[in-house]
């Protein structure tokens, strides 16, 4: 059982030793625990930080693509490097590394697949009472979206068995912390959450400039996946909202002509066919999403499986290359 900590990071040469430092490199029910650090285009000692740390592994970004997007490449390399669970953290050390093994026990137990530190948000002091509101506000939609009960949907401090970490596929370049629910929670994927601890503040984030652009990005975040993954509910219920008003002004009509004096109603049909012409264009996107989406998921299934098979492949060529050099030395 091999466990990898990936951790995204830029320009984090400050806090990035403390944070690999912290990492427990023994586990109960782990053979063995490796770090890899996800540099995103950094132009500090993040890199070199990483290696005098100890990282045993290093994935170099080309560019800064984001924590998405850097996150995701952390995910395809750890399970290349043949990690049965995969753990994410950040790289400012803002969370208990020593809750590792009870954020991971949820999957070692066969209970979940998905594991996410639910952090205590009423006792962060470095949380503004309006950041408290918002944070439970925005996992109680996030919530409704996906249909699971995670308390603190924006926690980055997760666990992934392998075969679920195979199966997300983020698509957003901002964060991948909301989505990702989302995703599991429409394709049904285990999942549950543990009470995690978090270390000081050491630094504002970064991920967003202000309160407002945060709700904004994180109402676009949810708002895109959830009519990615359940076109068929969202359009629908944009049909609905067309379809209704048009049925009572027909229903107006009716009544009116039906009392001798429809003559003078004619605008309710005119309505009631507009209306209805926008609930049938409603109608018909959402079926067309629908079949795209079930395109879209066999893909990702796909997509899944290669990622396995190449995490096998990896798997083998690193334990052939480990067992030469034992036989060398």
């Amino acid at each position: 059982m091999k466990l990898i900590v990936q951790i995204p990071a830029l320009n984090e040469e400050e806090t990035l030793a403390t944070a690999i430092a912290a990492i427990p490199r023994e586990i109960p029910g782990v053979d063995r625990v490796e770090i890899l650090v996800i540099d995103d285009g950094s132009t500090d000692r993040t890199v070199e930080v990483a290696e005098e740390a100890g990282a045993d592994h290093i994935l170099r970004m080309p560019s800064n693509v984001g924590l998405a997007r850097a996150f995701s490449a952390g995910i395809e390399e750890a399970l290349a490097l043949g990690a049965d669970i995969i753990v994410n953290t950040d790289a400012d050390n803002q969370y208990c590394a020593d809750d590792i093994p009870e954020l991971i026990t949820p999957i070692l137990e066969r209970k979940a697949q998905i594991v996410v530190g639910a952090r205590p948000i009423t006792e962060i002091e470095s949380f503004s009472p309006l950041k408290k509101m918002l944070q439970r506000l925005g996992s109680w939609v996030v919530r409704q979206a996906s249909e699971t009960d995670i308390p603190d949907a924006p926690s980055g401090f997760r666990a992934y068995a392998r075969d679920a970490a195979a199966r997300l596929c983020v698509i957003n370049t901002y964060t991948y912390t909301l989505e990702t629910i989302i995703q599991a929670g429409r394709k049904r994927i285990p999942m549950t959450s543990v009470p995690v601890r978090v270390n000081e503040v050491t630094r504002p984030s970064r991920l967003f400039k202000g309160i407002r652009e945060y709700v904004l990005r994180s109402a676009k975040t949810i708002l895109r996946v959830f009519v990615i993954y359940a076109p068929i509910r969202f359009f629908f219920t944009l049909a609905a909202i067309f379809a209704i008003p048009a049925m009572m002004a027909i229903t107006r009509f009716l009544i009116f002509y039906m009392a001798g004096d429809g003559s003078g109603h004619i605008q309710s049909l005119i309505l009631a066919a507009g209306l209805l012409a926008m609930a049938t264009v409603f109608l018909a996107v959402g079926v067309l999403a629908d079949m795209i989406a079930a395109n879209r998921s066999l893909l990702e299934d796909i997509r899944a499986r290669e990622l396995l098979r190449s995490k096998r492949h990896r798997a083998e060529f690193v334990e052939l290359r480990e067992n030469r050099m034992a036989d060398a030395s």
